[in-house]
């Protein structure tokens, strides 16, 4: 089996690559970071899910972008966006506060260094282009960079970034993640869980996650607070 990185944030995206991933029999290696982010619920969520679909190994690493990158999901001094309109989420230019600055960036770096080491070539990422928050780099253009800098950054090249999901709408990636068997009761969206670990059911991920399974005709397994 081809062996391949998998970034995992233990969201419904991240789950279904994951799903996509193992579906397509690669040797799944599950890298989730503790990026500066407020809430623990979502580790948990990897955790789970990394379980739930075999991966090789799952490293659980930290990397705090906080002092850096200013969010919304590093810092609770700058708020969360609740009860936006689809239209208001899905507007064009519209970069929200949830936006981590290099994230993306930051994470996929760190996916390539852990696959030169154990010799894989492939990295797979969950982001999604259609039903998402307008962030820089969930688009095909980073994608394609990303992919273009790794030929050249490492002592062997031959990298391919798969993002099987970049231009699925989420119903799309609801229906393609139920039929490889992913359990997204199990899975971890929301900008703002409730100390509980429940769903706030108003930030935009909460937003899109329901539309997703509302446009999907199955019902959300979500916990809502």
């Amino acid at each position: 089996m081809r062996k391949a990185i998998v970034l995992l944030s233990g969201g419904l995206d991240s789950t279904t690559a994951l799903a996509i991933a193992r579906a397509e029999q690669f040797e799944c290696y599950a890298l989730t970071v503790r990026y500066g982010q407020l809430h623990q619920v979502e580790i948990d969520a990897a955790k789970r899910a990394a379980a739930a679909f075999a991966a090789q190994a799952h490293q659980i690493i930290e990397i705090d972008l906080s002092p850096l990158a200013a969010s919304a999901l590093t810092t609770r001094s700058i708020a969360v966006p609740k009860d936006r309109s689809l239209a208001e989420i899905g507007a064009a230019g519209d970069v929200p506060s949830t936006y981590v600055p290099a994230r993306n960036t930051v994470l996929l770096s760190l996916a390539l260094a852990w696959a030169e080491s154990i010799g894989a070539r492939d990295i797979f990422v969950g982001v999604n282009v259609l039903d998402a928050s307008g962030y820089p780099d969930c688009r095909p253009e980073f994608i394609a960079a990303f992919e273009a800098v790794a030929q050249v950054a490492t002592r062997s090249g031959g990298f391919k970034l798969h993002a099987p999901l970049i231009a699925m709408t989420k119903a799309q990636i609801i229906e393609r993640g139920m039929a490889l068997g992913v359990d997204y009761s199990q899975t971890h969206s929301c900008y703002d869980p409730t100390a509980a670990g429940m769903a706030c059911g108003r930030c935009d991920a909460c937003a899109l996650r329901k539309k997703g399974f509302a446009d999907a005709g199955i019902a959300d397994p979500t916990r809502y607070g």
